[in-house]
Parts: C-alpha cells; structure tokens; sequence
C-alpha cells in the first residue's frame, strides 16, 4: 500500500463527514469496459469485497480506491483496419477517402476492434487525512491525480485542495543538501539522483547505486545542474525518492517498522495503520525540511 505520494492540502472552511462521502463515493461505482467503450473508471471497495462500501475509516483515517480500465489498441493494427477500409471504399468509387472520410474511418475502425481490444486496470488508493486536513493519492502521475481529485471535487460539494506548496523549493533544497553534505535533521541522503542542467541543451546526468558524497556531484551543481529527483530515508524507517515537484515516490517501509510485529498480523486494517501511522509523521517533517508550508 502506498508506493508513491502526490499531497493536496484540504481548504480549512471544507467540513467533511466520513457517512456523506461514503455515499457520495457510492454513486459512482466502476464499472467494467463496454463492448466499445475505450475507458472507465469509478470506486471500489478498498477492502476488495464485493458490494462492500466505498470509504474505510482505521484510527481515525479515510482510505478508498480508485479503479480505472482502460482499452489499448495497437496503432499498426488500427492503422491496417482503416487502410483496409480505404482500399474498400477506392475499389468500390474509383476515388479515395478525403480528410473528413478518413477520420470517420478510423472512428469506425475503433468501434469494430475495440470488442476485441485487451483491457488494463489500475488501481489508485486515496487517503484523507482529515485532522491533518491532507488528501495524498497514490499516482506517480500528475494527470491521473488531476483526474481524480476532479471527480472528488465534482462529487463532494464544497470540497477544495490545492498541490502541497513549500517555502523552499524541492530542487534548491535537494541542491543545497548535496552541495553541502548536510541533509535535513532526521533524513539521510542516499545513492540514486538526477541532475539536469536549466540550459537549453537539457543535458541530465543520473546516478544510481553510487555515492553522492563526492566532488563531481558538487562541480555538476556548480555547473548549473540542478536535482530532480533524490533517494532519501527517513528516521530510517521508510526510504523514498524526492523530485522537482515534490512528489514522492518509490516508498519502502523499511524492517524496523514492522520489528515486533506477528506474522500473522498483517491484513487490510493492519496495512493501512503502518501506512498511514509512518506517513502522518513523514510528511510535516518533510515539510518542515523544505522550510515549512506556502500559503497561497
């Protein structure tokens, strides 16, 4: 549970009730693919029980998850599919399909193959943290956050969040810590970076299993290469990857979170208080170590 976070902060005038959204979320159940459907996308049960409900609450935490399935059709086999609807249309007329004719081709092309079309789910879990007043998504990606944070905002009225902002930017902290060798208080710098330069050239130069700790990591920076991505880990309990945009991914709990804990412990409650017990306090000290919230 929770390989990579991207973090909104929930507006203060925002009352949310764990029962309402619940309902809300509810409303839009997922639902497979039609025959000719290329995409679609709903809630499911967190737990993975049928006809379960759409929003759990452990220790005081709101987890759901988001399902999306999607249709994928290779471009060369729709691409033959019109040709082969072109070369029809030119025996049959003597003439070719302009540029109108032929989107409408490929749009007919699509319905024809999509029934046949392989199908990818994906699933995304969703916390709301609502003492905290934070909403973090699951997602490496932007856009499928964007998505997601669209439909809650449509589904629950008055609902309003903003990206995580933070007085020091990710890109000049991460270049800070690695020019200077002084990581934050509580965090560890580890072997795997990405370094671009803001010329136009966009040369990257990326390090992995390596020692950052030298003197061509710092002459990079001095050239004008700036982080985008560092590995880092936290109170040594949970490691991570920080980029440019303050998103987090690649998540590890490390062992010593689960020392003392029985084998047969584990479960979806269990899951979710590790998860959330270790990110509730990640996430401020990270704050904290990129010099504290912006506020609008």
């Amino acid at each position: 549970m929770f390989k990579n976070l991207i973090v909104y902060r929930i507006a203060a005038l925002w009352e949310g009730d764990f029962a309402p959204i619940e309902q809300a979320l509810a409303k839009t159940p997922f639902l497979e693919c039609g025959a000719t459907q290329e995409k679609s996308c709903g809630w499911v049960p967190p737990r993975g029980e049928d006809h379960g409900a759409m929003l759990e609450s452990i220790g005081g935490q709101w987890i759901a998850r988001f399902m999306v399935e999607s249709k994928t059709l290779p471009g060369s086999v729709l691409a033959r599919k019109v040709k082969e609807k072109a070369e029809r249309i030119e025996q049959e007329t003597g003439r070719k399909p302009g540029r109108k004719e032929s989107k409408e081709l490929k749009d007919e092309a699509k319905l024809d193959l999509l029934p046949m079309a392989f199908t990818k789910q994906a699933s995304m879990w969703v916390w709301i943290d609502p003492t905290a007043r934070l909403l973090v998504l699951d997602t490496a990606s932007q856009a499928r956050a964007d998505e997601v944070v669209t439909r809650m905002v449509e589904a629950l009225p008055g609902l309003s969040v903003s990206l995580l902002s933070t007085k020091t930017s990710p890109q000049a902290a991460m270049a800070h810590w690695l020019k200077e060798q002084e990581p934050p208080v509580g965090f560890t710098v580890d072997r795997e970076c990405e370094l671009k330069s803001a010329s136009e050239e966009k040369a990257v130069v990326r390090y992995g299993r390596h020692p950052l700790d030298i003197a061509e990591v710092q002459a990079h920076i001095d050239a004008g290469k700036l982080p985008t991505k560092l590995a880092m880990t936290w109170d040594d309990r949970v490691s991570f990857l920080l980029t440019e945009g303050l998103q987090v991914r690649k998540l590890q709990f490390l062992d010593t979170v689960f020392e003392g804990r029985k084998a047969d412990e584990g479960g979806f409650d269990s899951d979710v208080a590790i998860a959330t017990g270790e990110l509730a306090k990640l996430i401020p000290e990270l704050i904290e170590a990129l010099g504290g919230e912006s506020t609008p």
